[in-house]
């Protein structure tokens, strides 16, 4: 499969206004055979301004956007780092302050409900009860509601993955113990432990985990456990380790099947499960997605624009060594789940690929600050409609969505993504 040329000319020309789309199809698939390549364009309009803190009458200020996920009444809520130390920039710390840490937005962009306390995460370290209100990991990454409408966060500078109910107030599970990771060679600290044969081995402990996924059909929980460890591990829905797979490749420039690299960063950095009843594995710095049955046995890789972290381009050459392009993914909403949304933040990109062929399609946006455009893509949800939201880090730190334009393959006539 060829993908340099996505990787070179690719990416989409943006329009002059922010309203136009900024969709270019790469493959467009036969219309007798298969269905249209779906085309967005940004909504300039969402989310609204956030409010202003009651406390100060100062603005609140997103920083970055760690993580979304989409409730069953297509609210959208979002982690944000703003009261992390860094986390805001001047001259936002004079004009402005720390949006809370968790926010919700309605359909329309307003909040509707915030929570997190910032104060509270001054616990260290330990097991915290049922029933504790609102202490979230440090680092918080990852957000995901389940068939029950509980909301899960992973914290990727911790040794936790938390499961709130609906509206925030009270912590119903937590796996793994806060502050305390799986390096025993590093007296349990957290952070990445490379290819420390230690490490990667804990039925407890977790080692600064990205994201997580949970089974409808028994409530099992899919831990992407990344940026410390490099595992997926599983556990019941009464947090009991059930089993886990991955570990360490030897050779990053020609990866095994079935690993995931030794960096930090985040490998693996998303786990998702597809209604084929597999899951699927962003290894952010490999470039790929690996796709696993449940017990975690492989079943096929698919690669994303080869040579942009750490292994090499098709051909030898080595890789150009970045945080690499498979970040985060979601399906479209159709049954057999035909598209696949994967966020490339290596190469500033929002790929639309066809999910059982693994090819890419379509390319979503390019590197800067304009509307449609992305610094640092690091996350993607899809709601009920179709809309796709993004998140960004670093220097992005925002929410943007983007709704399908009308008329292609639609049969509605003219595409108004080319207004």
């Amino acid at each position: 499969m060829k993908l340099k040329p996505f990787l070179y000319g690719g990416t989409l020309a943006l329009a002059v206004v922010v309203s136009a789309s900024l969709w270019t199809p790469q493959l467009q698939a036969d219309p007798k055979k298969s269905p249209k390549v779906p085309s967005y364009k940004v909504d300039p309009f969402w989310p609204q301004p956030l409010p202003k803190d009651p406390a100060s009458g100062k603005q609140w200020v997103t920083g970055e956007v760690a993580g979304a996920c989409i409730d069953p009444l297509d609210h959208v809520i979002i982690i944000t780092r703003a009261f992390q130390a860094g986390g805001l920039i001047a001259p936002e710390t004079l004009t402005g302050i720390a949006a809370p840490p968790m926010i919700e937005f309605d359909k329309q962009g307003k909040v509707v409900r915030t929570w997190g306390d910032p104060s509270l995460n001054t616990v260290a370290q330990g097991t915290l009860p049922v029933g504790t209100n609102k202490v979230l990991p440090h680092g918080i990454h990852g957000c995901y509601v389940d068939y029950q409408n509980n909301i899960w966060i992973a914290g990727n500078g911790d040794g936790v993955v938390q499961k709130y109910t609906r509206d925030g107030s009270t912590l119903l599970l937590q796996i793994g113990t806060k502050g305390v990771c799986d390096w025993p060679a590093n007296g349990n600290k957290c952070g990445n432990s490379g290819a420390d044969p230690t490490a990667n081995k804990s039925r407890t402990l977790l080692n600064e985990p990205a994201n997580v996924a949970v089974d409808p059909a028994n409530g099992d929980v899919y831990i992407a456990d990344g940026y410390g460890n490099h595992r997926i591990v599983v556990f019941d829905k009464n947090g009991n380790y059930l089993r886990q797979w991955g570990d360490v490749v030897t050779n990053n420039g020609n990866p095994e099947p079935g690993l995931f690299a030794a960096g930090g960063g985040g490998h693996p950095h998303c786990v998702v499960l597809g209604n084929d009843g597999l899951v699927y594995v962003c290894g952010r710095g490999d470039d790929r997605i690996q796709v696993f049955d449940k017990q975690g046995n492989l079943q096929r890789i698919i690669d994303v624009v080869p040579g942009t972290g750490a292994r090499n381009f098709p051909g030898g050459a080595p890789g150009l060594g970045t945080a690499g392009s498979a970040w985060d993914l979601t399906f479209s909403n159709d049954p057999h789940q035909t598209f696949m949304f994967e966020a490339d933040g290596g190469n500033e990109t929002l790929w639309t690929m066809d999910r059982a062929l693994g090819t890419i399609l379509a390319g979503l946006g390019r590197t800067g600050h304009m509307a449609g455009e992305f610094t640092f893509l690091h996350s993607v949800a899809i709601d009920s409609k179709g809309n796709l939201y993004t998140g960004e880090t670093i220097g992005g730190r925002r929410i943007q969505r983007f709704i399908p334009c009308k008329g292609k393959g639609d049969g509605k006539g003219k595409d108004d993504c080319k207004s």
